[in-house]
Order: structure tokens, then C-alpha cells, then sequence
């Protein structure tokens, strides 16, 4: 039995250089960053070299990076200080965002009494942009838009510089989760009108439990979590040093190979698609997963022609197959319940078949697919 990990989009695995990074800050510079010593200087020094650095690579300046525990503490500063601490009585936002977005609104509209407006989504998964301008130019409140920048489920891809100026336009605040992105994909966000974004290391080939917001300066938010001056007193706590000196590893080298890899996943992929279409009748790939313009070259999701009676053992059968991917996202697959992306989009018969998300990394191999696919065509013809 072969060892296959196709779900990347869940996690990456680490960078042997990242690991090597983090092993020698906790063993070298383990002070702490508070402390005025030499030990807590050196640790303080590994935290700001690394905020200067992804300042650089995405554009924009130091004092804009806030470290956090991963995207979903960063959406959750982000929403909840932008209702509590800019006025804003209106969200606009969509069904297939991440929960990590989805719920903090749907808590915050249940205690604040705050408006929420869903923009619609085409059967391709991309977002109505017409619809989304007619929202914007009804609302008479405080508003912020929040869509992420890669759907983490099917992958589609959002415009969000023209989703920017048309909040520019509206005078609303813009944040975008962009988990899926940030080291998938050359971004300058001081060239795009977005106000905050959330990202998480261990997308990118960096540890878990790490990550960081972008909060354009002058922004006007406040701390949710208190007690030090850490994080430019928006996030009190000390701060994990190896896990942010490890991201800092994870994202450099991602940039630093960044062509050369996307080349590699996309064709991957590419591979993936064909030989499913050539070995299984009657799949079917969800959103814009195909298309190389709209969709992520990072993952496809796959509707398989397989009976109700089978689908429930499609994930336990490519498990004991050694085969790791994913129903949905990882963040829902303990919950029982279906995917909240593919309700959206799915006419009814398709939400019958199972769906499955798998997704990439520069550790796959068309060899991995070969026998992917293998495994699937002989589940579907048994």
C-alpha cells in the first residue's frame, strides 16, 4: 500500500529548512521577547526581522503585520473590532466563505443585531460582482465586505482588486481571508484596496498555530485579547518566536520558488483531471475547478459517479487505500454535517454523489495520481 497525501489545502507539510530554523531559535533564543537582557533581545530580534520581511513580500510596511495564532484568531480580530470598534452596522459578505468568517458574523448578527447582506454565488462558485455593487450602493450603514481571496473548498478565485475599488467606491471596509493565497501567489496589497487580510502559516509549508493580519495603518481597531503591549498592543500574549521565525523560513522559500513550483503543482493537476476524465464515467469537477484563470492551481474537487449506498465509505475506503484528502474542508469534517460550499453551488442530484476535495503541494508525484485513480475506478466498477 502506498502512503499518498493529497490534502494539502488542509495542511502542508513542513519544510525540512523550516524545521531547521525553528529548532535552532528554541534552542538559541529562547528568551523572552519582553525581556530587556541580551536572551530577550535576541528573541525580539528573530520577531521583528520576520514582521519586515513579510512586510516586504507582500508590500506593505512592518507596523502592519500583527502576529496571531492563525487565520481564524485574525478573522476573528479583524470582524469582531470592526463592528465593535469602527461603527459598522452591515456586513456583506457570502455562504462559502470559511466558518472561521461565517460564524463570527452569524455570533455577532445574533448579539449585535447587525445587518447581513450575502452576495450571490454563480454555479461556478465565483461570487456575483453585479450584485455585490447593487448591495453596496443600497446600503446606507457602516459597511464591511468580507470574501476571501481563494475559496479553500472548490477553489475558485476572487477578483479582489476589482472587489477593492469597488469598496473604495462605496466608502466600505474590505477584508479578505487569504489563507489559500499568501504564499501561493504573488500579492502587493499596498497596490490593492484592502484594509485587512488573515493568513496562516501552515498553508505555505510553516508550522501550525502561527500566523498573522494585516491592519492598514491608521485603521482605527482595538485589541480583543488584553493584558501586555505585545503586537503593537493589538494582541497581548508572548509571542511564539520559533513558530514565527518559522513562518518567516516557510514564506521566504515559497516566494523564492514560487514559478518554479506552481509550474510543477499545475501540471500535477492538470494530470489529475485528465486521468480521471480518461478512466472514470461520468465525473464530474465542481466550480471553476478547471479552469486555469478562475480557480487555484493548489486543489480540484471532484464529484464521483458513485451509488448513495457506497458514498459513505468512499473516505474510510481511500484511507485504508493510504490515501489522505478530504469531503469538504478539514476545518467541517468532524461535524457530520455536508458541505455549506457545495450546497450553494450543487443542483440536488449532485449533492446525492460524494464530493472530494484534493489538493496539492510540491511533494506530490503523477506516479501518486496513477494510483489515486486506480484505487477510485476499482471503489466505483466493484
Amino acid at each position: 500500500m502506498q502512503k499518498v497525501y493529497f490534502d494539502s489545502a488542509a495542511t502542508t507539510e513542513v519544510r525540512p529548512e523550516v524545521i531547521t530554523k525553528m529548532v535552532s531559535v528554541l534552542k538559541e533564543d529562547f528568551g523572552n521577547p519582553s525581556s530587556i537582557h541580551s536572551y530577550g533581545r535576541s528573541a525580539k530580534n528573530h520577531i521583528e526581522q520576520a514582521r519586515k520581511n513579510i512586510a516586504n513580500y507582500l508590500g506593505v510596511k512592518a507596523s502592519e503585520i500583527i502576529f496571531t495564532s492563525g487565520g481564524t484568531e485574525a478573522d476573528n480580530l479583524v470582524i469582531n473590532s470592526a463592528v465593535r470598534d469602527l461603527k459598522v452596522t452591515h456586513i456583506i459578505t457570502s455562504k462559502i466563505e470559511h466558518h472561521a468568517v461565517l460564524h463570527t458574523i452569524q455570533e455577532i448578527e445574533s448579539r449585535n443585531g447587525i445587518m447581513v447582506s450575502y452576495v450571490a454565488i454563480h454555479p461556478d462558485g465565483t461570487i456575483d460582482y453585479e450584485h455585490l455593487e447593487s448591495l453596496l450602493s443600497s446600503s446606507k450603514e457602516k459597511t464591511l465586505v468580507s470574501l476571501m481571496h481563494v475559496n479553500n473548498e472548490v477553489g475558485t478565485i476572487l477578483d479582489i482588486d476589482r472587489v477593492g475599488k469597488l469598496c473604495k467606491q462605496h466608502e466600505a471596509i474590505f477584508h479578505s481571508d487569504m489563507v489559500q493565497s499568501v504564499g501561493h501567489y504573488e500579492i502587493n496589497l499596498s497596490k490593492i484596496d484592502v484594509d485587512y487580510t488573515a493568513v496562516s502559516a501552515h498553508k505555505f509549508h510553516g508550522p501550525k498555530g502561527i500566523g498573522f493580519a494585516y491592519i492598514r495603518k491608521n485603521s482605527g481597531l482595538k485589541p480583543l485579547i488584553f493584558g501586555g503591549e505585545q503586537e503593537r498592543g493589538y494582541r497581548a500574549g508572548t509571542e511564539s518566536v520559533h513558530n514565527i521565525a518559522g513562518m518567516d523560513e516557510a514564506l521566504r522559500l515559497s516566494y523564492e520558488n514560487l514559478e518554479e513550483e506552481k509550474t510543477y503543482i499545475q501540471d500535477v493537476k492538470q494530470y489529475f483531471i485528465d486521468t480521471l476524465k480518461s478512466n472514470i464515467e461520468g465525473v464530474k469537477f465542481n466550480a471553476s475547478c478547471c479552469d486555469v484563470k478562475n480557480s487555484t492551481y493548489t486543489l480540484i474537487n471532484v464529484c464521483l459517479p458513485v451509488s448513495v449506498e457506497k458514498a459513505g465509505i468512499l473516505l474510510f475506503h481511500l484511507d485504508i487505500n493510504g490515501i489522505a484528502c478530504s469531503k469538504g474542508s478539514a476545518c467541517q469534517s468532524g461535524s457530520g454535517k455536508g458541505s455549506h460550499v457545495l450546497t450553494e453551488i450543487l443542483s440536488d442530484e449532485d449533492l446525492q454523489k460524494p464530493s472530494i476535495r484534493f489538493s496539492f503541494s510540491k511533494y506530490n508525484t503523477k506516479e501518486e495520481v496513477d494510483y489515486v485513480v486506480d484505487v477510485l475506478k476499482k471503489f466505483i466498477e466493484e
